[in-house]
C-alpha cells in the first residue's frame, strides 16, 4: 500500500482524498490546508492529519482548535507521491520544492502543459507516464473530450473535430465570481485552449474548439461535430459509448433533458457530494449526417477528473502497467459506472 499526500484540500483535493483514501493500494498520509476553515476541520473529522501550506498561519489553526501535524514539506516527507490539487498557477511554483525532496508529484489541469512537461489521460495515453516523476491530469473539459472522442476513434477513426464549449461560471461554493447576467466568449479568439489541452494526451488529433462562460454552477456542455473517417451506423456509435467506462448515455425523454436533471440524478446514485464522475452523453442527440457525427455531452467539472487521478498515481508508481486494469480497480472503489 502506497502512502499519498494530497496538497490543497479544496473542491479537487478532497474528492481525490476520498477517492484515494477508497482504494485498496493506497492510503492517504496527509491533507494540506492554508486557513482554518470548514473543510480543515472536515479532514479531521474523515481521520487526515492536517498539515499547513503557510508556516506562519499556525497561530491561526491553534486558535481555530484544529490540530495540525506539521507543514507541507513535513507531510511530504512522510508521502510516496504528491497529488498537488492547488489553485491554478501554484502546482508549477510547487514544482520545486517536489524536486528537491525527490518526490514523484500529479498535478491538476489548471497548470500548464509547458510548465510540466508532461499531461496524463486514463484511456488516451496512460503507458506515457509509467514511471514518470511528473505528469499532469488534463482539465476536466479535456477529460470529458477524452472520454467520447478515444471510443469513436478506435471505432471508425476521426478526420477532425470541432467543439462547443459552454462553460459554467463558477464552481457552486465559489461565491465572488461570475457572470451573473451575462455570456462571455472565454476566450473571445479561436481556438479556445481546450483543443491545444488535448492534443497534449490525445496525438495527432485534428480539433479546434470554441468556448463561453454562462451563468451557472453545475456542469459543463459539450456540442460536438467529428468528421468520421469510416462509414458507420449511428446504433454502432451508441453501443461503443454505452459500454464505454466512465460514459453513460442519458435520455431526455426520461427526465434528463438539462444539466440541472443531471445533477439530480447523481444525487439520487447516493453519491458523495452529488458527484457525477461518468460523462453524460445525450442519446437523442446522436446523429450522423453526410459523414459528420453530431452529439452532446455534460461534464461535471469538480469530479470528472477526479479518477484520472487515482490512476495517474498507478502509473507513477508502477503499481498497475495496464491502464485497463487500473481503471477497473478506481471505478469498482469509487462506485463508477
Amino acid at each position: 500500500m502506497v502512502s499519498v499526500a494530497i496538497n490543497g484540500y479544496g473542491t479537487i483535493g478532497k474528492r481525490v482524498a476520498d477517492a484515494v483514501a477508497a482504494q485498496k493500494d493506497m492510503k492517504i498520509v496527509g491533507v494540506s490546508k492554508t486557513r482554518p476553515d470548514f473543510e480543515a476541520r472536515m479532514a479531521l473529522k474523515k481521520g487526515y492529519d492536517l498539515y499547513i501550506s503557510i508556516p506562519e498561519r499556525e497561530k491561526l489553526f491553534q486558535e481555530a482548535g484544529i490540530e495540525i501535524s506539521g507543514t507541507v514539506e513535513d507531510m511530504i516527507d512522510e508521502a510516496d507521491i504528491i497529488v498537488d490539487a492547488t489553485p491554478e498557477g501554484i502546482g508549477a511554483k510547487n514544482l520545486k520544492m517536489y524536486r528537491e525532496k525527490g518526490i514523484k508529484a500529479i498535478f491538476q489541469g489548471g497548470e500548464k502543459h509547458e510548465d510540466i512537461g508532461l499531461s496524463f489521460n486514463s484511456f488516451t495515453n496512460y503507458d506515457d507516464s509509467l514511471g514518470a516523476d511528473y505528469t499532469r491530469v488534463v482539465s476536466c473539459n479535456t477529460t470529458g473530450l477524452c472520454r467520447t472522442l478515444k471510443p469513436i476513434d478506435d471505432l471508425c477513426g476521426i478526420k477532425k473535430v470541432r467543439a462547443v464549449m459552454v462553460r459554467r461560471a463558477a464552481d457552486p461554493a465559489q461565491v465572488k465570481k461570475g457572470p451573473i447576467n451575462a455570456i462571455v466568449p472565454n476566450p473571445p479568439t479561436v481556438p479556445s485552449h481546450h483543443g491545444p489541452d488535448l492534443k497534449t494526451v490525445m496525438y495527432g488529433i485534428n480539433i479546434n474548439t470554441v468556448a463561453l462562460l454562462v451563468p451557472t454552477t453545475l456542469m459543463h456542455q459539450h456540442n460536438i461535430m467529428v468528421e468520421l473517417e469510416n462509414p458507420i451506423d449511428i446504433e454502432e456509435i451508441k453501443e461503443e459509448l454505452n459500454k464505454t467506462s466512465r460514459v453513460m448515455l442519458v435520455k431526455a425523454s426520461e427526465g434528463l433533458a438539462s444539466t440541472a436533471e443531471i445533477m439530480e440524478y447523481a444525487r439520487e446514485l447516493g453519491r458523495p457530494r452529488n458527484d457525477l464522475y461518468e460523462i453524460a452523453v445525450w442519446e437523442e442527440s446522436l446523429n450522423i449526417v453526410d459523414g459528420e457525427l453530431y452529439y452532446m455531452q455534460a461534464v461535471h467539472q469538480e469530479a470528472d477528473a477526479v479518477p484520472e487521478s487515482v490512476d495517474a498515481i498507478r502509473a507513477l508508481l508502477e503499481l498497475e502497467e495496464d491502464n485497463k486494469k487500473s481503471i477497473e480497480k478506481t471505478n469498482k472503489a469509487m462506485g463508477i459506472l
